[in-house]
């Protein structure tokens, strides 16, 4: 069916338990279901919803023969073998998307018929919000390179400042006087004094660059994800967390794997609404380059689009699985309609036993809420980019706020300096 893109798929076999033997094809996994398909016969020989899942296990046939056994509801376990790269991978990737119940939300079709006011509104209210924050962004970064020109300024004003300082010494002990150095202050004691500013600068430049870092490092959105440096075959559960600053790829005890700074990222290539690629480009020695599936990837990528936007790339891939619709919780495999609506109260805990002449209402309500899913994942990826907004204009804040303490002391130094150069000169005449 042209809804059932696969996020990942991979060549082993399958043991038809009515024949007794085994069957060699493609298991794939795609946004709500697992299937095996057969290579000789091209028919589905397994399909089950994920939800409908009970346990994945690693298990031996015959004592010998590794394989991954599936037990769906009902006591049906599915066995499967020869799975490539290794089944180790496929536990690991099928086992992270079930945990994360990769539910579909409904179908945008449906949801464009009956909108609720109340979910448009809120989108509405929080566009404004997002408008009004990024003006004020805007506005923020011109204020910012104002204070960076200042600064140049003022560095142009201490070196010339340090030119006068050298000729004004040399004035005060000139070449021709016989009789030593002049009463007036030495030049190891101006020296000592440029040391100690020089000095007194770098500890302030330091302590601004450590409260930048501070700031720099917070957590816009963490997920877990599973994780590859590359290939297939290592792929192993693990964790993306987003910063301000930079993407950091950690293992499931939350140790540091490797973090791509902003400005280090040459490549994100997005695969499929769940698979991303980071990449980081070296001349002569490898590529540093990371693979990562996640169900909760659509979370991050409304981040990653705004604050790498030409770093990212969309695969021919991407566009054939966003091209195809998203098929709902409740649409049919097998299953009556009515078993949808009882699968879709179970995961809103909704009493099963409905009072008769309810029923009705209950469909409605399931039908027809405030908030529709499309509307609420909408406003999530809204949020989170508020989120980045705001994040970003505390971060430049604190930039500010140490620019300015640097260039009143800048400032103070300055008019202390041209203060003694005009006693000097006043001497000198």
């Amino acid at each position: 069916m042209s809804r059932d893109v696969p996020i990942h798929s991979w060549p082993g076999s399958y043991y038809i338990n009515s024949e007794k033997r085994w069957e060699n094809g493609t298991l794939s996994l795609t946004r709500t279901m697992v299937r095996f398909i057969s290579n000789q016969s091209k028919e589905s020989l397994a399909s089950f919803r994920l939800s409908r899942i009970i346990e994945i296990k690693m298990e031996s046939s015959s004592f010998i023969f590794s394989t991954l056994t599936v037990l769906e509801e009902g006591n049906m376990k599915h066995w499967f073998g020869s799975l490539k790269p290794n089944r180790v991978v496929v536990y690991n990737v099928l086992e992270h998307f079930w945990r994360e119940r990769l539910l579909s939300p409904g179908s945008e079709a449906r949801g464009a018929e009956s909108q609720p006011s109340k979910g448009r509104e809120l989108i509405t209210l929080v566009a404004g919000a997002q408008r009004r924050l990024e003006d004020t962004g805007r506005v923020l970064s011109h204020q910012g390179e104002q204070f960076d020109d200042m600064m140049q300024g003022l560095e142009k004003i201490d070196s010339d400042l340090g030119v006068a300082d050298k000729l004004l010494s040399e004035l005060e002990s000139p070449a021709w006087w016989p009789f030593g150095k002049l009463p007036w202050k030495t030049q190891q004691e101006a020296k000592a004094e440029d040391a100690a500013r020089a000095a007194a600068s770098a500890a302030a430049s330091a302590a601004a660059s450590a409260s930048r870092g501070s700031g720099r490092s917070k957590v816009i959105s963490s997920i877990p994800a599973v994780v590859s440096k590359g290939g297939d075959s290592d792929l192993k559960p693990g964790c993306l967390l987003v910063l301000v600053s930079s993407l950091e790829v950690r293992d499931t005890n939350c140790q540091l794997l490797h973090r791509f700074e902003r400005n280090e990222i040459d490549e994100i290539r997005v695969q499929s609404p769940y698979e991303i690629t980071v990449r980081q480009r070296f001349i002569g020695k490898p590529d540093i380059c990371y693979r990562l599936l996640s169900a909760k990837m659509p979370e991050a990528m409304s981040v990653l689009e705004m604050q790498y936007k030409k770093k990212v790339e969309f695969t021919n891939e991407y566009t054939a699985f966003k091209a195809t619709p998203v098929s709902s919780p409740c649409d049919s495999e097998g299953t009556t309609w009515n078993e949808g609506l009882l699968q879709t109260c179970q995961e809103t805990e909704l009493p099963l036993e409905v009072p008769a002449g309810e029923l009705s209402q209950l469909q409605v309500h399931v039908l027809q809420p405030s908030v529709s899913q499309a509307e609420a994942q909408e406003l999530k990826q809204m949020l989170m980019q508020l989120k980045n907004l705001a994040l970003e204009a505390e971060t430049e804040l604190e930039r500010q706020d140490e620019v300015l303490d640097v260039l009143t002391s800048s400032t103070d130094r300055a008019t202390m300096h041209i203060e003694k150069h005009t006693c000097r000169m006043k001497r000198l005449l």
